[in-house]
C-alpha cells in the first residue's frame, strides 16, 4: 500500500472518531437537559400539589375547631387531593396526607372550641397537624429544613 492512501485512511478514520465523539457529546448533552426539565416540572407539579393540600387542610381544620358536621361534602377537595398525591407522591407523603385527613374527621366530631381553647392548644403545641407532612414533603423535594 502507498504512503497516500494510509495517510487518507488514518485522515478519514480521525475525521469519523471525531464526528461521532461530537454527535455523542450533543446526544448526551442534550439528553441530560431534557431529563432534569422533565424533572424540574414534575418537581414543581408535585410543590403546587403539596401548597394546595396544605391551604385546604388549615382552612378545614379551621372549620372544624369551631363547627360539630356529620357532612363529608366539605371534604371532598380534600380527598381529591389526597387522590393526586397516591398518584404523585411517595408513600411517606400519602400517609402523612391521611393522617392530617384523619386530624380533620375527628376535630369535626369533636365538641366545638372556643377561641380561649383554641390559643391553649396552640400555646401546647396541638395545632401543629401539618408538621409531619410538611417533613415528608421537604424531604421528597429535597429541601433541608431551615435552622
Amino acid at each position: 500500500m502507498d504512503a497516500a492512501y494510509i495517510s487518507a485512511f488514518f485522515g478519514l478514520g480521525g475525521a469519523l472518531i471525531g464526528g461521532l465523539t461530537s454527535f455523542l457529546t450533543t446526544w448526551l448533552t442534550q439528553h441530560t437537559q431534557i431529563r432534569e426539565m422533565r424533572r424540574d416540572a414534575a418537581r414543581k407539579i408535585r410543590q403546587e400539589l403539596f401548597n394546595a393540600f396544605i391551604t385546604e387542610a388549615a382552612r378545614l381544620h379551621a372549620d372544624a375547631l369551631s363547627h360539630e358536621k356529620d357532612d363529608v361534602a366539605e371534604l371532598v377537595q380534600l380527598y381529591a387531593l389526597v387522590a393526586r398525591l397516591r398518584l404523585l407522591a411517595s408513600q411517606r407523603v400519602v400517609n402523612a396526607a391521611e393522617h392530617v385527613m384523619s386530624s380533620i374527621v375527628e376535630t369535626y366530631l369533636a365538641p366545638n372550641r372556643t377561641l380561649h381553647e383554641i390559643r391553649t392548644l396552640a400555646e401546647e403545641g396541638k395545632m401543629n397537624f401539618l408538621v409531619e407532612f410538611g417533613e415528608a414533603c421537604r424531604a421528597e423535594l429535597g429541601l433541608h429544613p431551615a435552622r
